[in-house]
């Protein structure tokens, strides 16, 4: 199906979910419907209609209402699976924005999550447990629980004993049928019998026909390893009661079969001792043979990286020189870990370890480290790798990535029989990769479905290698899920008869067969060749987008319109109306796209954090943005680019004049200016915003001999907005006055007033004005630091990274700016004296901070005025941008509801930032006075440390 087509939908449904859930929570608008259409894999189905659910029960009149009109449903939550599971031509159900929640139960060995929680974020709040979710996927920080369980999924070292089916402790599901059950309620036997009393009949017989001798031996085999292809048959074998067995069921069955509200999985320890090498070894034989042993010696973790993975770590532009050199063509690695409860198992793991190296035939001589520093740079590749890859395809082409398992004895033969098909069938950009200690490899090719020459040669090597194999006595889906991909191949991995036990649990649990249609259970041997996604070549910025949808729960955006996969996937849907000659649709697409994809992105480049492509999203937006913005309105910010000092001190007035006047009065007036010119040109004020702050001024402060002198940048933001706190000093006299007592010199160059770090005109795409500006500070730059031999500081986050971007655009190198809060904590923190503290802080660390490796450096500056700062596990942008937050209120509220909420359950002593409209947003959101950390560390070292 094309991006942006419209599925065949009844308008009695329509009828009926709207008269059910209202409005807001249904959707059939072409851009929704479009936006959330593709998940991660590589086919497309358009939806007919979006339902936002927002509790339990909206979930159930959903598909209550898709099995009275036989419409296709499906639940989506992050949208990560490669199988083609999360797809649908009906009711698609979002079960992402509402369904967040975590609640830590018995001390962090249980907890209670909600189906759109991240699998990254129940481990940032049972880390402090020491306490983790058993699966592990390398798509951990997009990918949600709900899908882990459906899919059952596992990852990199949990292997088959702590994944999804073995780490759960009981379930709350919904049935087709609108029955509800949870499995930690002691009498949900008794319900489940009497609210289905043909479902618990029909389960006790297949339990019964499962654990027949021939049977039970088969079922055991197929899940003595990593399988995730059909139903899980196991729970037959290894539960004997209905609801346990049905619950266990749940577990992998892809939605098909009921909609996990929420699920108590038990949770492992955290090995807090690791030992981490990357093994370089000549050939990919070599390195499968070495598997064995390091099996035998207790290793955790082994992935396999073939020689076409090293060289795209290699090219990665941020950790790529981690990795050797390669000796040749046909080199791989195999990064290895143990995780150990203490010092002494760990030195006896290394011990271990190095004995099997001894007797490897490698290329390096690999040390094992516990270093973050050195271990975490290795991990962000291979977690990326699929995307790395997969981005590497020309535009247009689509990238497919296949799951397998094999026993371990058998590894290297099949490896090598893959690689003489990817010949056989010519795809030469294949790659092999995976968890090599439990037989499991992903490999990915790259074809181009836009002619039936391609179709037809993924079909012919699609044969050769389920029959590869199963001739392996494999699996064909060890982890990602059946999917449409293996749908049609089920029958022939499992037999008719165990087929035949599987099409009686689908038929006796949805009985219209509606949940989630076509996949595990297909009448269509050739699903897996219909409905391939294609991919129409886009801007520059993001074409080499494979819509994994990693990018997501960092956006800012995400719960109020787009995000950044979906403001990419609108391009393409344009794009291929385009192609298709539909300049109608590309048109409407394009005007429904101005506010939920335009004016509503943050531009905060928080995407490309999480990006394993390090695509930034927002440079997309800015050239959107650019292209929209009129002659007059590029002309009005040049002139204000090039009289920069009588814009800011008016600003900066004007926000003193309006500030003892109601807000509701003064966005009268901005309203009747919005309606003329836009609410994305006239900014909305509110009642907590302050009045102006203080001029920069110019000077200069000598070091003493022999000490430091830095070249200071202070922002103009701190000119227009002043301080949260009547009558604090500015954060310019601040980090003077800490550089000062340090025995650091520092200059402010004449003219202060006029610059800018340009941020302002890049995130609006007013080009012409942001190259005025960003060539006026870099020639100052280049003279004031004689040529980069000082380095240069500035006071907001943002403003840091804007001076920093402006040299990359001018190409300048060899200056040095850093923001003023990491300069800080290198130079001043270690020779300050020890102050008294406060109690508690929270902080919030921005965008800027986060992209520029600065948050350590603010946390050790908080940590110099607090005994405790405490970073919400929700954090995130805040959304406020510069002036987004005043121009769409909406988006900071939207961006920092969880945060505030989670603070909110504590006071603490100081609310604590680096950068003045990041305060604004937080002080919005919370009520709370938000204050720059170096304005609090400067008056607590003036009050305690004078001298």
């Amino acid at each position: 199906m094309n991006r942006g087509a419209r599925s065949s939908f009844p308008s009695s449904l329509l009828d009926h979910l709207l008269g059910r859930l209202g409005k807001s929570k249904v959707s059939q608008d072409p851009l929704d419907l479009a936006a959330i259409a593709p998940d991660a894999s590589h086919y497309l189905l358009t939806p007919g209609v979006l339902v936002r659910a927002r509790s339990t029960s909206d979930v159930a009149a959903a598909m209550a209402a898709a099995t009275r009109y036989n419409v296709d449903v499906i639940f989506r939550s992050g949208g990560t699976s490669l199988s083609g599971q999360a797809l649908t031509s009906g009711v698609m159900v979002d079960t992402r924005r509402s369904f967040r929640g975590i609640e830590v139960l018995d001390d962090g060995h249980k907890v209670r999550i909600q189906p759109g929680t991240t699998i990254a974020a129940a481990n940032s709040v049972l880390a402090r447990y020491g306490r983790k979710l058993g699966p592990d996927p390398a798509s951990s920080v997009a990918c949600t629980l709900g899908g882990v369980l459906a899919d059952n999924s596992s990852g990199m070292s949990c292997g088959t004993v702590a994944n999804s089916y073995h780490t759960l402790d009981s379930m709350v599901f919904v049935l087709a049928s609108g029955t509800v059950i949870d499995t930690a309620d002691p009498q949900c036997e008794d319900k489940l019998a009497d609210d289905e009393p043909q479902l618990v009949e029909t389960l006790m017989a297949l339990r019964d026909q499962c654990r027949e001798p021939a049977r039970a031996d088969e079922i055991a085999f197929q899940f003595s390893r990593k399988n995730t292809m059909g139903y899980g048959l196991n729970a037959f074998l290894d539960y004997d009661t209905p609801a346990q067995i049905l619950s266990h069921l749940m577990i992998g069955s892809e939605g098909t079969l009921g909609f996990i509200s929420s699920a108590v999985m038990n949770t492992v320890k955290i090995m807090p001792n690791l030992a981490t090498a990357l093994l370089h070894f000549p050939t990919l034989d070599a390195a499968t043979k070495a598997l064995p042993a390091l099996v035998e010696s207790g290793v955790a973790v082994t992935e396999l990286m073939d020689s076409s993975s090293l060289q795209l770590c290699r090219d990665d532009p941020a950790n790529g020189h981690i990795i050797p050199p390669a000796p040749g063509s046909a080199d791989a690695a195999l990064l290895v870990e143990y995780h150990c409860p203490d010092q002494r198992s760990r030195d006896d793991a290394v011990e271990a370890g190095n004995a099997v190296i001894a007797n490897l035939d490698l290329v390096n001589e690999p040390t094992f480290t516990d270093d973050p520093a050195v271990r975490g740079p290795i991990w962000t590749l291979r977690n990326g790798l699929y995307a790395k890859v997969a981005g590497t395809r020309q535009s247009g082409q689509t990238a497919l990535l296949e799951d397998i398992a094999v026993p371990v004895e058998t590894l290297a033969g099949v490896c090598s029989d893959l690689q003489q098909l990817f010949d056989e069938h010519n795809y030469p950009e294949s790659i092999i990769f995976g968890h090599a200690k439990d037989g499991n490899i992903h490999f990915l090719v790259v074809e181009d479905f836009r002619d039936e020459t391609g179709l037809n040669r993924y079909e012919k090597f699609t044969e050769d290698m389920v029959t590869l194999v199963l001739n392996a006595h494999g699996t064909l889906k060890a982890e990602h899920g059946t999917g449409r991909i293996m749908a049609p191949f089920v029958a022939r991995q499992y037999g008719p008869d165990l087929y035949r036990i599987m099409r009686q649990i689908k038929e006796a649990v949805d009985p219209a067969g509606v949940l989630n249609r076509d996949t595990i259970i297909t009448e269509d041997p050739r699903l897996h060749l219909k409905e391939v996604k294609l991919t129409p070549t886009i801007q520059e910025e993001v074409d080499r987008c494979v819509e994994c949808g990693y990018c997501e729960p960092v956006c800012p955006s995400r719960d109020l319109t787009l995000t950044p996969r979906q403001r990419i996937v609108l391009q393409r849907a344009i794009a291929q109306a385009r192609v298709d000659g539909d300049e109608e649709r590309a048109i409407d697409l394009e005007k429904r796209a101005t506010y939920p994809a335009v004016q509503t992105c943050a531009v905060d480049g928080m995407c490309q954090t999480n990006c394993p492509l390090h695509i930034n999203t927002g440079d997309l937006v800015r050239r959107l943005r650019a292209e929209h913005n009129p002659a007059t309105w590029q002309t009005a910010w040049d002139l204000a680019a090039k009289g920069w000092n009588p814009f800011v001190t008016a600003a900066s007035a004007g926000m003193s004049v309006i500030k003892p006047v109601p807000a509701t009065a003064t966005n009268a007036l901005a309203g009747a200016a919005r309606a003329v010119l836009g609410d994305d040109r006239i900014p909305l004020v509110s009642d907590e915003l302050p009045g102006g702050g203080s001029r920069r001024s110019s000077g200069h402060r000598s070091a003493p001999h022999g000490r430091p002198e830095v070249f200071y940048l202070p922002a103009c933001v701190n000119t227009m907005f002043g301080s949260a706190v009547p009558g604090e000093k500015s954060t310019e006299f601040a980090i003077i006055s800490l550089l000062t007592a340090a025995g650091i010199g520092v200059t402010v160059p004449e003219g202060i007033n006029s610059l800018c770090c340009g941020t302002p005109w890049k995130s609006k795409g007013m080009t012409k004005g942001y190259a005025t500006m960003r060539r006026r500070v870099v020639d100052v730059m280049r003279r004031a630091t004689q040529g980069g031999e000082l380095t240069i500081i500035s006071d907001a986050v943002s403003c840091s990274e804007g001076f920093v971007h402006e040299l990359e655009y001018e190409a300048v190198t060899g200056i040095r700016v850093v923001d003023a809060v990491q300069y800080v904590a290198d130079e001043v923190l270690p020779i300050m004296p020890a102050l008294p503290k406060v109690a508690s802080a929270a902080l919030h660390p921005t965008c800027s901070s986060t992209r520029m490796g600065w948050n350590n450096a603010l946390k050790r500056c908080a940590e110099a005025v607090a005994d405790e700062v405490v970073v919400a596990d929700t954090w995130g942008c805040c959304g406020f941008a510069g002036d987004r937050g005043m121009l769409h209120p909406e988006l900071t509220e939207s961006a920092t509801r969880r945060e505030a909420a989670e603070l909110s359950s504590h006071e603490f002593d100081l609310y604590l930032s680096a950068n003045r409209t990041c305060e604004l947003g937080m002080e919005r959101a919370t009520g709370k006075p938000w204050r720059h950390v170096l304005s609090v560390l400067s008056e607590r070292m003036v009050e305690y440390a004078p001298a």
